[in-house]
């Protein structure tokens, strides 16, 4: 074990005995923990350090964009001066993802409605 790894158990187990650990929010429950097995090992820290930075990979950012614009048009009357020119920044982010092979459909709910179709029919 690593000095740090050391110095950090100590550290801990002495709270533990302090009671520093005891009243905490959520004492008793279960652990909610992201499923991270389809990451390698030797990433999952770092993978997790970025989650919780709130970073995220490119195309996934892009269609955070994606939605946000969708969302921005929807709110917005077609006269509006605005509508043409965020029309034209949502088919720009559109081809983008394409290009990056990256389903587009979720721009148009299409996917929810599916879904909405195939829960109404069981």
């Amino acid at each position: 074990m690593w000095l740090v790894d050391l110095w950090a158990e100590r550290h801990i187990a002495d709270a533990q005995r302090n009671g520093e650990f005891d009243y905490l929010p959520g004492q008793g429950e279960p652990l909610m923990l992201d499923d991270d097995s389809a990451v390698p090992e030797e990433l999952r820290a770092g993978y997790r350090l970025l989650k919780n930075a709130g970073c995220l990979p490119p195309e996934l950012e892009q269609r955070k964009e994606a939605l946000a614009l969708v969302d921005l048009l929807k709110g917005i009357h077609k006269e509006d001066e605005r509508y043409q020119e965020l029309s034209r920044r949502l088919a720009l982010m559109e081809l983008k993802l394409r290009q990056a092979g990256i389903s587009t459909d979720f721009m148009r709910g299409e996917y929810a409605e599916k879904l909405i179709d195939r829960f109404n029919e069981e």
